[in-house]
């Protein structure tokens, strides 16, 4: 990832999962439950969060998980993984600092995988993008899981201009009025509109390799949750 998007995440660490919350009502909170819930039921012993900011998916998966499961949380930024670990002792989890894009691990490492709402922020490029998703398809075991929850566009239009028109109201002057950072929610107010619908997007993940591609969507469609097997 670009130096830029790491600095951006570095200014609004502190305030990060407190804007998303307030951006979404609260309810990316119940997402990521169920997001980890889902990925619980793939079963096995080794699970890898990439883009793990913060560590609420990975507190989520560790919440869901028995005692013989290893958790590692991988992110790109020092300081949102320190964030982290400031705020969470979990004993199964272990933080790696690395770029999705080169994950420090050996094929069929883990089974399962899973990122959340960190897709959009990869690369607008779709060949990019698959490319971070094929390194996710490689340490993943044969039959591993990947598990995929993001923003999406929601399918009735008028829904869709109305969730675009928020975004463009909220994300930028209450991220700013929160955090202080002007960069970082302009960006993220430019990605969300621009990421792909959920058939696109599950297209995308079975051109990166994976197979037995589905999703769900959340509340009318604003975001979705993407299941894949290797």
């Amino acid at each position: 990832m670009k130096k830029g998007i790491q600095r951006i995440f570095s200014d609004v660490v502190k305030t990060y999962e407190l804007v998303n919350h307030v951006l979404t009502f609260g309810l990316d909170i119940i997402w990521r439950r169920k997001a980890a819930r889902l990925a619980s039921r793939k079963g096995g012993s080794h699970w890898l969060d990439v883009c793990s900011g913060t560590g609420e998916m990975a507190l989520n998966l560790s919440r869901q998980a028995d005692k013989k499961v290893k958790i590692v949380s991988v992110d790109f930024c020092p300081p949102m993984l320190e964030r982290g670990k400031e705020k969470r002792n979990i004993p199964n989890l272990s933080p790696v600092l690395a770029d999705a894009v080169y994950l420090p691990f050996p094929d069929e490492t883990f089974d399962i995988v899973t990122i959340s709402f960190a897709t959009r922020n990869i690369n607008p490029r779709k060949d990019v993008l698959i490319n971070h998703l094929k390194e996710f398809c490689r340490v993943l075991k044969p039959g591993g899981s990947f598990i995929n929850l993001e923003t999406s566009q929601p399918p009735v239009k008028m829904i869709q201009t109305l969730f675009h028109l928020y975004i463009k109201l909220t994300v930028k002057p209450l991220g700013y009025l929160i955090s202080g950072s002007k960069a970082g929610y302009n960006y993220l107010s430019f990605t969300i509109p621009r990421f792909y619908p959920s058939e696109e997007f599950s297209s995308i993940i079975r051109e990166a390799g994976f197979s037995q591609v589905t999703h769900r969507p959340l509340f009318f469609g604003v975001a979705a949750i993407h299941s894949a097997k290797k």
